[in-house]
């Protein structure tokens, strides 16, 4: 069945069909589509194109087809693509009452309208499942608030923090992939329908209503735009991509960290994997593949960047291309993000070893200098004499707890007492005691302050999207 034919002599090619056919991919758009020709029903109803009889046993039709829609092999079909497989469907139920659906309805504005709600759908389930990611990131920052970490820059130890202040980093940025899906959601929840094909319908439709009956908030200002646009669709592929990026940071964090060179810890049987021929092996394999996966994410937002780049308005074909990327990114974000949370809520922590790495390194080095500025000790010689310290150290063989304050007094007669608290890495943690700060009462207060953000966004993710 096609919507359009008249004003061929002959049918498409063979290859033709196969090459433009996309039932196999955008079935996934079913449930949206039967949902927007409900809507589209009530309004054809409300303008006297459907009798209030026929409009009855049109959702009939299509409930039922909801129901169906689970049986195996229900998507078996050579339909051009969802749409039509969808009002084959309802002819088979409703016999001729079927051709009336599309009176006044363009498949560019369908379409358009199918993805936004699929889209939508999608962005509220990885808001969801960043929820619970972030939940575990306090859970364990929670059973852990005194572990202590030696924080590296250009993989260099370089300042003691506390391992709940480092979790509490990666809760900022899925914060923030959060925030960015939102935004996404907000300019996704628009409706297209009522759009016609690009100059908008010929029927007198009330388009807030059709909106209404979707759940959008708004509907779309410009007809001619609204059937082209696919900047949701890229504003959910961008969000999705950052997401992947910082779940692909973390990831690479704890494949070092679990590393026998680090041992800061241990990821869990359920995350890991052995070797076919080393029996002693414990392979970081779900974060190697999500470091991996990342890149197809970043690649699908490239890809559908291509394919619009240069697309005269309105609708075009090449917009089909769509929503392959798309589905791929959704699955691949949501699995990521759950295996992601599988690994922080299995992971087994080794404090000693992490603040044994700290105690050995200079990571109290610039505390030791801000002693000395304190003194009154301007802050570059302080700097000097710190780095001689160490230099020494390095020299010698000797770590911070090897020094005595009578040498250190040797390099810098203004060193006190304080000196020797500075050189224990969780004594200077209090010296970061600002907002953002790793003291641990600093961490405490933002751990708590993150726990009431994080209940505050579970109200907004679970609405708009059933």
């Amino acid at each position: 069945m096609k919507l359009w034919g008249g004003r061929f002599e002959a049918g498409p090619a063979e290859l033709f069909e196969r090459y433009s056919g996309s039932l196999q991919f955008d079935k996934r758009l079913f449930e949206a589509d039967v949902s927007g020709s409900k809507a589209f029903a009530n309004a054809l109803a409300q303008v006297g194109i459907l009798t209030e009889d026929e409009r009855s046993a049109i959702h009939e039709a299509f409930d039922a087809m909801l129901s169906e829609s689970g049986s195996p092999g229900y998507f078996d079909a050579d339909d051009e693509d969802i749409h039509t497989f969808v009002i084959r469907k309802l002819g088979e139920s409703v016999g001729s009452l079927a051709e009336k659906i599309h009176t006044g309805r363009s498949r560019n504005e369908q379409v358009a309208t199918d993805f936004r709600l699929w889209v939508k759908s999608a962005i509220r389930d990885t808001q969801r499942q960043l929820e619970s990611l972030m939940g575990s990131l306090l859970a364990l920052a929670e059973r852990e608030p005194d572990a202590l970490l030696p924080g590296y820059t250009h993989l260099r130890r370089a300042q003691a923090v506390l391992f709940a202040h480092y979790l509490l980093a990666y809760f900022e940025m899925f914060w923030r992939d959060w925030q960015r899906l939102q935004q996404a959601y907000e300019r996704t929840d628009v409706s297209p329908l009522g759009s016609g094909a690009l100059a908008g319908s010929g029927f007198p439709f009330d388009r807030h209503a059709m909106a209404a009956d979707l759940g959008f908030a708004s509907v779309s200002r410009n007809s001619l735009d609204v059937v082209a646009d696919r900047d949701f669709a890229l504003d959910f592929l961008y969000a999705a991509s950052v997401t992947m990026l910082h779940a692909s940071r973390l990831a690479e964090d704890w494949i070092l960290y679990s590393t026998e060179e680090f041992g800061f810890l241990e990821m869990g049987d359920e995350v890991t994997s052995g070797s076919s021929l080393m029996p002693q092996k414990r392979n970081p394999d779900a974060l190697e593949l999500l470091r991996g996966k990342t890149g197809r994410a970043c690649g699908n937002l490239q890809s559908l960047m291509m394919t619009l780049k240069g697309l005269p308005l309105a609708y075009n074909r090449d917009l089909q291309e769509d929503k392959e990327c798309v589905f791929e990114t959704a699955d691949q974000v949501s699995e990521s993000i759950g295996i992601l949370a599988l690994c922080v809520d299995t992971a087994r922590l080794r404090p000693e070893a992490m603040e044994r790495a700290a105690e050995d390194g200079w990571v109290s080095a610039t505390a030791l200098a801000e002693i000395l500025a304190r003194a009154g000790v301007s802050f570059h010689r302080a700097h000097q004499i710190v780095g001689g310290i160490v230099l020494s150290s390095v020299k010698h063989g000797k770590r911070p707890r090897d020094w005595t304050l009578d040498e250190l007094r040797e390099f810098a007669p203004e060193l006190d007492e304080r000196a020797m608290t500075a050189l224990a890495p969780r004594q200077a943690l209090g010296n970061h005691a600002v907002v953002g700060g790793t003291a641990p009462g600093a961490v405490g207060a933002a751990r708590q302050a993150a726990k009431e953000r994080l209940e505050s966004l579970a109200e907004v993710s679970r609405s708009g999207a059933d």
